[in-house]
């Protein structure tokens, strides 16, 4: 079933004898759930594009490649550099706003202005009774009713099937620079991340490779703005990090680790793709992740958002959540085979609440039944 616009989608659920599946762009099949598939990708194109305002407004089919097209011929981005996933999880298709908002995708730049929700400023959306919804709007300052637009994002479609979203969009930035070191173990390079972000040198980007069958360890540290501006906070990061070596500065790199392309290497996980195994997400505190990633025993890491991030390649069919034991954050299987639920177990008191609104939202539970179970 595709639906070409919010109408047809809501007859069609109102109609629907059973599940529906949800799809987008078909490029990020995380999770399992039966039924029936309804494409949203019909439902596309940009229906409001305000520089000025710093907003835009699209139909949730469409291509995320298309607003961002839009975006750069203004000037403009979308701040939080949402993740592609089609490289580490071999799927085609192109990103949708449907789906980034869908499941909250956000990139490194988190850590400095926030996740792909805090950039919703509105939805339309069909709930499981075919009821169509609007919640939102066009500015930031919008506080009437209940926040629906935060509820929705990184709902994975359970509580109803976007039709439009609205999003705040911000100025690109004139020059990237990226501070490197090589050769931290684990514990320093968050100790080095850490010290980072607590200064005011305003980083945008805070990884870390520790040493694996891709390379030797690399800790990368992304400054953005006026040249000027980052030439300046990047020294100052290099005069920051000397207790921990030697820092190599990379000022508007149009190649390598510290250029953009880089960036999106860290932001996609593209140093898993070509590799077998499960990949697991693991939010965490910094604090706590090098003790965690000691005892995944996983054939390769990546530590991103100052390490409260963690990538772990692991062998298949293993569950990583029962290595780790009981920590405060986590894990998501990303890609694998392991025979376990895709998202961490609530504990019953949030299980309560999540059922509570799915029961709201969704009483005859079928959309996209099953997939966070």
């Amino acid at each position: 079933m595709t639906p070409k616009n919010e109408k047809e989608l809501a007859q069609m659920i109102t109609g629907a004898n059973g599940t529906l599946r949800i799809k987008g762009g078909g490029t990020r099949p995380i999770g399992q759930c039966d039924g029936d598939e309804l494409n949203t990708s019909a439902m596309s194109g940009i229906s409001l594009y305000e520089p000025g305002a710093l907003t835009i407004v699209a139909g949730a089919g469409t291509p995320i490649a298309e607003v961002e097209k839009v975006l750069a011929a203004e000037n403009q981005r979308l701040a939080f550099e949402p993740m592609d996933h089609r490289a580490l999880l071999g799927t085609k298709g192109a990103p949708t706003l449907g789906g980034m908002a869908a499941a909250n995708v956000s990139g490194p730049r988190r850590i400095s202005v926030g996740a792909c929700r805090d950039f919703m400023l509105g939805v339309r959306f069909v709930d499981g009774q075919g009821n169509i919804v609007k919640n939102g709007g066009r500015v930031m300052k919008n506080v009437t009713g209940y926040d629906l637009v935060k509820l929705l994002t990184g709902s994975y479609g359970t509580l109803g099937v976007l039709t439009e979203v609205s999003l705040k969009v911000l100025p690109n930035v004139e020059t990237i620079g990226t501070v490197m070191l090589y050769g931290l173990t684990d514990t320093k390079a968050i100790e080095a991340m850490s010290a980072v972000l607590g200064s005011p040198f305003e980083a945008t980007g805070v990884a870390h490779f520790p040493k694996s069958k891709f390379g030797d360890p690399l800790t990368m540290i992304r400054v953005e703005g006026f040249e000027t501006s980052v030439t300046y906070r990047a020294e100052k990061l290099r005069d920051l990090l000397k207790p921990f070596g030697d820092a190599e500065i990379q000022i508007g790199a149009t190649e390598g680790p510290g250029s953009p392309e880089g960036w999106s290497w860290v932001r996609d996980v593209t140093a898993f793709a070509e590799h077998p195994g499960d990949v697991w997400r693991i939010s965490a505190k910094p604090s706590e992740a090098a003790n965690l990633v000691a005892k995944m025993e996983a054939n390769a890491v990546q530590y991103d958002w100052g390490g409260g991030l963690i990538w772990a390649l692991t062998d298949e069919g293993r569950d990583l959540r029962a290595a780790l034991g009981d920590f405060d954050g986590h894990a998501t299987l990303i890609r694998g085979k392991a025979d376990v639920p895709t998202f961490q177990p609530e504990v019953p008191a949030l299980a309560a609440i999540t059922a509570g609104l799915r029961a709201k939202f969704d009483p005859r539970g079928i959309l996209n039944s099953g997939i966070m179970s």
